[in-house]
C-alpha cells in the first residue's frame, strides 16, 4: 500500500521550489481550465471565437501564467505576486461576460483567485474588498443588460454570488490563521523539543564521563538482560571475565567463580543473572577470570521498577576488592601462624607448671601463690591465643542439626555458675523445653558461653543474668539479658567489631581482647541466623540471638 505524504511534509517540499514555480503552480488549475475551455470553443461554441471579450480572457490568462515564470518574483516585493490573481479577476470577467449567455457558469472561476488571495494572508482587507466586489463586477454587466427586465433570480445571483466568494474568502482566512497558528505552536514545540534533547545530549555525555570516571563497573540491564548501559570499567571486567582465545562471548560463557576462586558459578547465582530476577543485594564477593588476571570483585545490586511497581531491570555495580581480599588473607595467615608459634611454648609452661604444682610439697605458700598467677595468666593468654586463631580461620565451620536449645542452656549455665557465684550474680533462665532448632550444638553453646561469660564480667558489682528463649514456625529468639553497666548506644553498635571494646569496659579495667562477640557474630551468620544487641550506659545489656527452626530449613 502506497504511503501516503504527510501535509507537512508537502509544504516543506513546496517551500523548496523557487518563487516562479510556486506562483506558476498556484497559477496552473485556473490555467489548465482556460486551456480546456480554449480547445473545445472551436468543437463546441464556434461562435465564441468572433468575442472580441472572450479571446482576449484566454489570451490573458495564457500571458499571465508565461509571467508566472518570467517575472523575478524573487528581486521584488514579497507581496508582489498577488497581482497575478488580482488580474485573474479581471480576466474571468472578461471571459464569462465574453462567453454569456453561452457559458454563464464561467464565474465559479473566480473562486480561484479568492482563494489563492484568501490563502496568502497578505492585505487582509484589501483580499476580502476583492473577494466581494470581483464576483460583483463580473456578474453586473449580464444583470444590467437585462434591466429594467430583472428577475428576482437576477438580483437574488447579483447578490448571493458576491457573499458566496466573501464567505469563502472568510472560511479559508480563518483555516489559514487558524493553520500558521497551529504551525507556529508546532515550531515552538519543535524547538523546545530540540532544546530538550540537547539538554539531553549534554547530560547523557556528562553522565557518561562521570561513570567513565568512576572506580567501579557499573551496568545497567534490561528486563531480558540487554545492557542498557556500561562504563569503561566495567568494559575491563567483561573483557577479563572472557576465556582465553575467545574474542567476544555472553554472560553464560564469562569466567565467574565461587569464592574458593575455582568453582565456576552456576548461571542462576550469578550477579546479573540474580538481579534480572528480581534481587536486591549487596557485599556478594565472586572471582572474575582465571590465572593471573583472576580479580576478586564484590558485588551489589538494586532493581529498577516503573510506576507500576513491575520490574523493569536493574543496576548492578561491580567492585575490584582483591587488594583488600589478599591483604585480609595475609593478615589471617599472619595471625593463624603467630598463634600456632604462641601455642605451643604456652602449652609447654602449663604443662611443666601442672607437674610444679603436683608435686608441691617442698616449696612455699608464696611460691605455689606465684606459680598459680603464672597458671592463670598463661591460661588467659592460651584462651586469647584460641579466639585469634578461631578468629583468624576462614573456614568456621558449623554442622547444624536439629537441636534442643533447652539443653544447650541448661548446659551454659551449668558452666558459669562457679563464675556467676564469685561475681555474686543470679543466672535465671526462662526456656520452654524442648524448644528445638537447627543448630550445630558445639557453636551454638559456644556462642551462648560467651555471652552468658560476658554478662557476668560486665556485671561487676552483682546483679541478674536472664536468659530467656521463644520460638515460632521459622525461628528461634535467645535472648541473654544483665543487669550490669551496660555501654553507650553508638558503642553497641560497634560490639560485634573485632577487637572493639567499649569504652565503660576500657574505664572499668576489665580484661577481654574484643573477639569473644566477633565470633559469637560469625557463629550465627554462618548459620543462616543474626544477632543484635540493645543497651545502656548503666543500664544493662540484652543480647538477642536468632536461629531457623528444623521446619524453615531444607535438611
Amino acid at each position: 500500500m502506497p504511503v501516503r505524504p504527510s501535509p507537512r511534509a508537502v509544504a516543506l517540499y513546496f517551500k523548496k521550489l523557487g518563487p516562479r514555480t510556486q506562483v506558476a503552480l498556484c497559477q496552473l488549475p485556473l490555467s489548465l481550465i482556460v486551456a480546456v475551455l480554449g480547445v473545445m470553443t472551436p468543437f463546441t461554441w464556434p461562435s465564441l471565437l468572433v468575442s472580441p471579450l472572450y479571446l482576449a480572457a484566454v489570451a490573458l490568462h495564457l500571458i499571465l501564467f508565461v509571467a508566472c515564470f518570467l517575472t523575478p518574483w524573487e528581486r521584488l516585493h514579497h507581496s508582489s505576486y498577488l497581482v497575478i490573481p488580482i488580474l485573474d479577476l479581471l480576466a474571468i470577467a472578461l471571459l464569462r461576460n465574453g462567453a454569456a449567455p453561452l457559458l454563464p457558469g464561467l464565474a465559479i472561476l473566480v473562486v480561484f483567485p479568492v482563494i489563492w488571495l484568501a490563502a496568502s494572508g497578505i492585505m487582509v482587507r484589501t483580499s476580502l474588498v476583492l473577494s466581494a466586489l470581483g464576483p460583483l463586477l463580473i456578474m453586473l454587466p449580464t444583470t444590467a443588460a437585462k434591466f429594467p427586465n430583472l428577475t428576482a433570480a437576477d438580483i437574488t445571483s447579483l447578490i448571493l454570488f458576491p457573499l458566496m466568494m466573501l464567505g469563502v474568502s472568510l472560511a479559508i482566512r480563518f483555516a489559514s490563521v487558524n493553520m500558521r497558528v497551529q504551525q507556529r505552536q508546532l515550531q515552538a514545540m519543535g524547538e523546545e523539543l530540540r532544546e530538550l534533547l540537547a539538554a539531553s545530549r549534554e547530560r547523557e555525555k556528562l553522565l557518561t564521563t562521570i561513570l567513565d570516571a568512576t572506580d567501579v563497573g557499573i551496568v545497567a540491564v534490561d528486563s531480558d538482560g540487554k545492557q542498557l548501559l556500561t562504563n569503561n570499567r566495567q568494559r575491563g571486567f567483561q573483557q577479563t571475565a572472557i576465556p582465553a582465545g575467545v574474542a567476544v562471548a555472553d554472560e553464560k560463557q564469562h569466567l565467574i567463580f565461587a569464592q574458593d576462586k575455582v568453582t565456576p558459578l552456576p548461571p542462576e547465582k550469578r550477579p546479573l543473572r540474580r538481579a534480572i530476577e528480581g534481587e536486591s543485594f549487596a557485599d556478594y564477593l565472586v572471582w572474575i577470570g582465571d590465572g593471573p588476571q583472576q580479580r576478586a570483585v564484590s558485588t551489589a545490586a538494586r532493581p529498577l521498577k516503573n510506576d507500576d511497581g513491575h520490574l523493569t531491570g536493574a543496576v548492578v555495580v561491580f567492585n575490584d576488592v582483591t587488594g583488600l581480599v589478599e591483604a585480609m588473607a595475609a593478615n589471617e595467615e599472619l595471625v593463624s601462624n603467630v598463634s600456632h608459634e604462641f601455642r605451643s611454648p604456652l602449652n609447654s609452661i602449663l604443662g611443666n607448671i601442672d607437674l610444679v604444682l603436683e608435686d608441691s610439697d617442698g616449696l612455699s605458700a608464696l611460691t605455689v601463690q606465684r606459680l598459680d598467677v603464672v597458671q592463670r595468666n598463661s591460661e588467659r593468654l592460651l584462651a586469647l591465643v584460641s579466639d585469634l586463631t578461631l578468629e583468624a580461620s576462614a573456614a568456621l565451620n558449623v554442622h547444624p542439626k536439629r537441636t534442643d536449645i533447652s539443653g544447650l542452656v541448661e548446659t551454659s549455665i551449668g558452666s558459669a555458675q562457679a563464675h556467676a557465684e564469685r561475681s555474686a550474680v543470679a543466672l535465671v533462665a526462662n526456656v520452654p523445653s524442648p524448644l528445638w532448632a537447627y543448630a550445630d550444638p558445639l557453636r551454638i553453646g559456644q556462642a551462648l558461653d560467651n555471652l552468658v561469660s560476658n554478662a557476668i564480667k560486665y556485671s561487676p558489682d552483682g546483679g541478674t543474668v536472664t536468659i530467656s528463649a521463644a520460638g515460632t514456625e521459622d525461628w528461634v529468639k535467645l535472648v541473654v539479658r544483665d543487669t550490669g553497666m551496660g555501654m553507650a548506644p553508638e558503642d553497641a553498635a560497634k560490639v560485634f567489631s573485632r577487637f572493639f571494646r567499649a569504652e565503660s569496659a576500657r574505664d572499668a579495667a576489665i580484661p577481654g581482647a574484643g573477639l569473644g562477640l566477633s565470633i559469637t557474630k560469625t557463629i550465627l551468620e554462618r548459620h543462616g541466623g543474626a544477632i543484635a544487641c540493645a543497651s545502656a550506659l548503666g543500664g544493662g545489656s540484652t543480647f538477642t540471638m536468632t536461629l531457623p527452626t528444623p521446619s524453615s530449613t531444607t535438611m
